[in-house]
């Protein structure tokens, strides 16, 4: 099973966000559609960077109300691990537990494809292992 087939099901939707904009209006956002991260793009579709929940409560922490004015450029995380179409559940389930967390961007040709999170690849790892299941039942049946 594939990325590719995640976002067949799930869709190709992502909520972004400019690195320039201010924190609270990014917080607004991921109350609103009660996510738990942001892409971050520039103007042209290029992921600059990642918002998550665990990115704005270090900053809360660090620097208070205060941190509602920030640019979230300040807060993000720079560094983004993304994947393909072609990176396998296992594969992204491996590079979301070593980097520790819940949400993927997926690129296509440089540009942003797509987003998974650690509860779409459960899912889809549990209708895997479900279907196995009900095959090897209905094999043993008629043998």
């Amino acid at each position: 099973m594939t990325v590719k087939a995640i976002l067949e099901q799930k869709g190709h939707d992502v909520y972004t966000f400019g690195p320039n904009e201010k924190l609270a209006e990014a917080i607004r956002i991921l109350a609103e559609h009660r996510i738990g991260a942001l892409v971050i793009t520039n103007g042209d579709g290029k992921i600059v960077g990642i918002l998550s929940e665990r990115d704005i409560v270090r900053c809360i922490a660090k620097d208070g109300a205060a941190a509602l004015d920030h640019a979230v450029r300040m807060v993000m995380t720079p560094k983004v691990k993304i994947c393909n179409e072609h990176h396998t559940v296992n594969e992204v389930m491996e590079i979301m537990t070593k980097g520790r967390f819940r949400h993927l961007p997926v690129e296509k040709d440089g540009l942003l494809n797509g987003i998974i999170s650690i509860g779409d690849v459960v899912k889809r790892r549990i209708e895997d292992v479900e279907r196995e299941a009900a095959e090897i039942r209905a094999y043993i049946a008629t043998a």
